[in-house]
């Protein structure tokens, strides 16, 4: 009896639907991750998840004998491809991001912006004014940002979606993450 050889390959899902693909591959016995980045709530005080990648996640097949397990599972719509040849991941990138996730496959984000940054406020009556940020993101995702208004220093709590800068909002907590794809 040959033993398989099983690689991680990357599936891009329908809209929407990477978590209903991943339930019906582990209905199939297939391993799969769909890495999602949990992201603190501006307005509602709640936390969100989203994807990490949206529309994909990896699953871990022998692809020669497996993939049609993959092919016509509800949710998936196909593999990603190079030529029309399903290409192998790398173990490490996957093995990386499955190591910041918890075991429900969600990273934990954080922010970029720093204390004495400068940044533009993007929206709101204070949109256009640069101010300096007095206190990174909290986790309702509100910043504390000083403004100079009329000749007079003023504090403001901004969500962060109203914050313009060379910082890049959120990203995963990873320390220094391998090439991805």
């Amino acid at each position: 009896m040959e033993s398989m050889s099983r690689d991680w390959y990357v599936v891009y899902s329908k809209r929407n639907k990477e978590t209903q693909a991943q339930f019906h591959l582990g209905m199939k016995g297939v391993e799969s991750f769909f890495p999602r980045l949990l992201l603190p709530g501006a307005y509602s005080g709640k936390q969100r998840i989203v994807p990490l990648f949206p529309n994909y996640l990896f699953v871990r097949i022998d692809v020669a004998r497996e993939a049609h397990h993959v092919t016509w599972t509800p949710g998936v719509s196909r593999f990603v491809t190079f030529s029309d040849i399903p290409v192998p991941l790398d173990e490490a990138v996957v093995r990386f991001l499955m190591e910041q996730a918890g075991k429900s496959g969600v990273i934990r984000a954080r922010s970029q912006l720093k204390r004495g940054q400068e940044v533009e406020i993007a929206a709101g009556p204070f949109a256009g004014l640069l101010g300096i940020i007095e206190n990174p993101p909290d986790a309702q995702g509100r910043v504390k940002v000083l403004l100079n208004l009329m000749n007079r220093q003023l504090t403001v709590k901004l969500g962060i979606e109203c914050i313009r800068g060379d910082w890049g909002g959120f990203v995963p907590m990873l320390p220094s993450a391998p090439a991805l794809l």
